[in-house]
């Protein structure tokens, strides 16, 4: 009986070394602007067990911490379409500037950062037994005439002009 224990606890310490510490993994973010200047943002990421069980249990809201996050970093209205264990469908307002020259119209796109969201995680309670990452592996914007602009593993996203037609 006792080695049936010792088996068991033997058991649990090795899945619980082996099982990953990353908290958060980004992994692909699709911004894709209409002719007005709004977006449509997809996120997808992967949560670590906890984060899941956390999600499921109702102890963690994913939408209401990234229209937030969005709505502080952005400073333009978010509007949360879905969020839950592995994508955010996200639409933001007026997320590229429109400018009119001689006939041709520029979108501007805002540079943003995903820093602060990496930061914040840092100054929490189970920082040091997590490891966020939240640079995207890829990061593409299309715009309305199909120009893409794509980032790799950067957590800093310039801005970004394209003359559309």
């Amino acid at each position: 009986m006792k080695y049936r224990y010792l088996l068991i606890g033997c058991l649990c310490v090795i899945c619980l070394a082996v099982m990953p510490a990353q908290a958060f993994t980004a992994k692909t973010l699709t911004i894709t602007l209409d002719g007005n200047g709004n977006a449509q943002a997809d996120m997808q990421y992967e949560l670590s067990f906890t984060e899941q069980a956390a999600i499921f249990f109702h102890a963690a809201d994913p939408a209401t911490t990234l229209q937030s996050a969005l709505q502080q970093n952005l400073n333009r209205p978010v509007t949360v379409q879905k969020a839950d264990m592995s994508s955010a469908d996200v639409v933001i307002d007026s997320f590229a500037t429109l400018s009119a020259n001689n006939g041709t119209t520029t979108m501007t796109t805002p540079a943003f950062s995903f820093a602060s969201a990496q930061a914040a995680v840092k100054n929490q309670w189970y920082a040091p037994l997590i490891s966020a990452d939240f640079a995207p592996q890829a990061t593409t914007i299309t715009f309305p005439d199909g120009y893409k602009a794509t980032y790799f593993e950067q957590i800093d996203i310039p801005s970004v002009s394209h003359q559309v037609s």
